[in-house]
């Protein structure tokens, strides 16, 4: 959650995904998609957030704003009264309903899981991920990743890519047997 991110200037158009796979390689194709992330200084998107685990289920959604390098400004609206926000080195969890405020180190917090990392740049795909497979959802382009590294916080991330390189869902699939799936709209880059 990012404060007010200015809109910037969008990337340069990036080969569509769905080309991008029938002539080259997942791996280039990933490359592609984070130099987009990459050169992006800002993005604005509604979000909808579903947490599925152990305990059962838990669906919140509301606005995104992330500023490079690291800020970022979740404002929820469901459920309402929630904010969490990050200045790059720390993250603030305020909650109405308790009317608490938490502050904890940005790479500390649970919540700097995979979606957090890529969208703010902290993500490499050659450095993190070891394999990779997609498919085709229509014009779409899921991609399925697994981590290098047993010690990741997760055991396997997903996201679909729309043919102009924008990344309307990420699904974080945890070693606690939790899925976290966010699907975003109305993004801006």
């Amino acid at each position: 959650p990012a404060a007010s991110a200015p809109a910037a200037t969008p990337p340069p158009a990036a080969a569509p995904p769905a080309a991008l796979a029938a002539r080259a390689p997942v791996a280039e194709v990933v490359t592609q998609i984070q130099k987009v992330y990459e050169r992006t200084t800002s993005l604005k998107a509604r979000f909808a957030q579903t947490l599925t685990g152990p305990m059962g289920k838990r669906q919140a959604s509301g606005a995104l704003s992330l500023k490079k390098p690291g800020k970022m400004r979740w404002e929820y609206r469901e459920p309402a009264g929630k904010l969490f926000v990050s200045d790059g080195r720390d993250v603030y969890f305020y909650s109405r309903s308790s009317n608490r405020v938490e502050r904890s180190k940005l790479k500390e917090t649970e919540d700097m899981r995979v979606p957090l990392a890529f969208l703010i740049g902290r993500l490499d795909f050659d450095r993190d991920f070891r394999e990779f497979h997609t498919k085709s959802i229509g014009k779409d382009l899921w991609i399925e990743s697994y981590p290098r590294s047993d010690k990741a916080p997760y055991r396997q991330v997903d996201f679909l890519l729309t043919p102009n390189a924008q990344i309307t869902r990420l699904r974080d699939y945890g070693h606690d047997q939790s899925v976290l799936d966010y699907v975003f709209t109305n993004e801006k880059l």
